[in-house]
């Protein structure tokens, strides 16, 4: 059974390992101080915000999300960061961790939450075309380098 929980100080370790496959997965590099800085920033709140989903007690994965003022209404929820040890997938993690962060949308009073991901990651995408609705829109970013 899996069990969502906010992340706590003993989850660092497992945190990072979690942390590091996602990041590895977008290939983006992170240097060790990225990892510390964010970890302190979920650590000490109130901007950014974390979970954990254990399996048998191990945390197995993790998401990171937040909440921002939107201008047609009172305020969204942008889930930034899921990801699932390989190990423990079809468990239900990641199904979890997204409920329990719409959760804590709605009783925010928000009614939006999104996420952005891959075009390719078909994987994961089954899981969101279960649980959330594709509204076709493609995400471009400005680069500053």
């Amino acid at each position: 059974m899996i069990e969502v929980s906010p992340l706590r100080q003993d989850d660092r370790a497992a945190w990072e390992v979690l942390a590091r496959a996602y990041k590895d997965f977008y290939e983006t590099e992170v240097p060790d101080t990225g990892y510390d800085e964010v970890w302190r920033r979920l650590m000490e709140g109130p901007e950014l915000f974390g979970l954990a989903a254990r399996l048998d007690g191990e945390v197995v994965g993790i998401v990171h999300y937040l909440f921002h003022a939107n201008v047609w209404s009172p305020g969204a929820c942008y889930l930034q960061d899921l990801y699932v040890d390989e190990k423990a997938r079809g468990h239900g993690a990641a199904r979890a961790l997204i409920e329990r962060v719409a959760r804590e949308t709605g009783e925010r009073g928000l009614s939006r939450l999104y996420w952005n991901t891959k075009q390719d990651n078909a994987l994961a995408r089954t899981l969101y075309d279960k649980v959330a609705r594709f509204r076709g829109f493609i995400t471009y970013e400005y680069s500053f380098h």
